[in-house]
């Protein structure tokens, strides 16, 4: 990312949400919680996400609960969502313990 340039507007984000699971946009951050049966599962699920991120050199906030995990994307070098957070999301969605999981 190079800057304000590539920041999304709002109709081609909303056009993007529309391609996802479950994700929504809250507070100029692309975000997605998904519960899941206790606090290993948390963690494996977190670390999945790590792999993801770290692939794609591009990397969320998380929150981790017992039963939950908080996934934000926001690209901080355009003040907003980027492209590369839709396409992380994406990646996430197609892991295979988040099939149909949804928030």
């Amino acid at each position: 990312m190079h800057g304000a340039a590539d920041r999304l507007d709002d109709a081609t984000a909303a056009a993007l949400l529309g391609q996802l699971d479950g994700w929504r946009i809250v507070n100029g951050r692309l975000r997605k919680e998904v519960p899941v049966a206790d606090f290993v599962a948390a963690m494996q699920l977190a670390n999945a996400v790590a792999n993801i991120a770290e692939r794609e050199t591009h990397h969320p906030e998380l929150a981790i609960a017992y039963a939950r995990v908080r996934i934000d994307f926001c690209t901080h070098d355009v003040g907003g969502l980027s492209r590369n957070d839709f396409i992380c999301a994406a990646r996430i969605d197609r892991l295979p313990f988040l099939s149909g999981a949804s928030s």
